[in-house]
């Protein structure tokens, strides 16, 4: 832009408010699962895919969506993207069975993934005339993300406890109505520009996501070595496959295959992808545990989790920042996944009559402190060395990685945990016995990112900047 926006900071309240709610449609689910369950007849395994299905959605379309808002408009897409959340927002609170509620959160997925790069670029455009004022702008952005987790545990017992479980979903209708309405008044319009659309790649990367996913998910009542799983993943790996060879063939792909040559970003997203899939199966048998062992409702289950979001909002906006500055990424990276492994195996030992007090506070801290020390440097590590045209790619690359991380760590933790006794509904000694074993698994894999960046990753150029482009990008991630 030429101009500066006066209605530039405005605008950032709309762009901030919908990384909040992005971030915030992750974990306001989590303690309405029970009551979910109960209502829409979910099994113990199948009741992840309330969240899986929108991280798939949401991982495995961030690229495409960034390629549309470069295509067609950065405001119309955020638009777009706000009308097919609040559609889904409508199926999944109306869902009166599991398939239907599933088909709601994948909705919801592909709205966020439309909305989240839209909004870095608006963001990058009203802003990228100052480097000081952006990244002031990127830090506020920024901070919407751990804001919209803290709120979203705490709103999520709330509306459960005392209004019922679709409310979760029904609130983001009148806040999506309000933002749309915003729109033409503050944002501005964005000349999209001619290329084509990769089709053919979103459709290959998602599908194979997704099966791999499910066939993780089934393999326990399916067997691990029966054909049908066998045949699930070698078609997972199949379309993976084709993926990377469309990417090779088409003239404008949503994943350029030379940008894995920037130095450090497979590492980083390794990283990225580890603690994904150590810190959500943790938060959600955490959610669990609360009230399926120790009997919590919705709203103190929620308000017991708060202690440990509030922390890593604490972390990542004042500690995080100055700690990375002082002694770079890769250590805070390798004692992030360090901590967060001591954390998540304190809570392995999470007894059937236990207390929050002392089975859960402590380790859940120590948890939430080293998922906010890895967080933000192995997202910086993932965009810091790649050229300033391919940060949003590399954005999309990163998220997309976390959001695989996650659904495929928390599929291999269910299926640990089902196989231990966590599908006895009713029986707390079997189903701690479970969610034991998720704990053990999960602090298993923060422990190997920890050890896997410590021997992989390399020590960036002296000429690396560290600007606050990147820093920021990766808060509002």
């Amino acid at each position: 832009m030429n101009a500066v926006n006066p209605r530039r900071w405005w605008a950032l309240v709309v762009l901030a408010a919908a990384q909040f709610m992005v971030i915030m449609d992750t974990s306001i689910i989590g303690v309405a699962l029970p009551e979910m369950q109960r209502d829409l007849g979910f099994t113990q395994g199948g009741l992840q895919w309330v969240f899986n299905a929108y991280v798939i959605a949401f991982g495995g379309l961030l690229l495409l969506g960034g390629r549309l808002s470069d295509l067609f408009g950065a405001r119309r897409i955020f638009a777009i993207g706000w009308i097919v959340l609040i559609a889904g927002s409508v199926v999944a609170a109306a869902a009166g069975t599991a398939w239907v509620e599933i088909l709601g959160r994948a909705v919801q997925g592909v709205g966020g993934a439309l909305i989240a790069p839209a909004a870095m670029t608006l963001l990058m455009m009203l802003f990228g005339h100052n480097p000081r004022e952006l990244g002031k702008a990127m830090a506020l952005y920024g901070a919407a993300a751990p804001a919209g987790g803290t709120a979203g545990v705490f709103l999520g017992g709330v509306v459960t406890e005392y209004l019922s479980w679709p409310w979760v979903f029904i609130v983001y209708i009148p806040i999506g109505l309000a933002t749309l309405a915003a729109i033409p008044a503050v944002l501005p319009a964005v000349q999209g520009r001619r290329g084509s659309v990769d089709v053919l790649g979103a459709i290959a990367v998602t599908a194979g996501i997704a099966l791999a996913v499910f066939a993780v998910v089934q393999a326990p009542e399916q067997g691990w070595g029966s054909p049908a799983t066998l045949l699930e993943l070698a078609g997972a790996v199949a379309l993976l496959a084709v993926f990377l060879l469309i990417q090779r063939a088409v003239k404008q792909p949503i994943m350029p295959l030379g940008i894995w040559r920037t130095p450090g970003l497979a590492t980083a997203n390794l990283a990225m992808a580890l603690l994904g899939a150590a810190w959500i199966p943790m938060w959600y048998f955490l959610n669990l545990y609360l009230q399926q062992v120790l009997g919590y409702g919705a709203f103190p289950s929620g308000a017991a989790l708060l202690p440990m979001t509030v922390a890593i909002m604490i972390f990542m906006i004042g500690i995080t920042a100055r700690l990375l500055g002082r002694f770079g990424a890769k250590p805070l990276i390798v004692g992030g996944l360090a901590v967060l492994a001591l954390g998540v195996g304190a809570l392995s030992l999470v007894r059937p009559d236990g207390a929050f007090v002392t089975d859960v506070l402590p380790a859940s801290l120590v948890a939430a402190v080293g998922m906010s020390l890895a967080y933000i440097p192995a997202m910086m590590s993932a965009m810091s060395g790649v050229r300033p045209e391919e940060s949003g790619l590399a954005s999309g690359i990163v998220n997309t990685t976390y959001n695989v991380g996650s659904a495929l760590g928390l599929a291999v933790m269910t299926a640990i945990a089902t196989s231990q006794g966590a599908a006895e509904l009713g029986d707390p000694s079997r189903l701690t016995d479970g969610f034991q074993a998720a704990f053990v698994g999960a602090a298993v894999v923060a422990a190997l990112g920890g050890a896997l960046t410590l021997v992989l990753m390399r020590k960036p150029r002296a000429s690396a900047a560290t600007d606050p482009q990147p820093e920021t990008q990766s808060l509002g991630a």
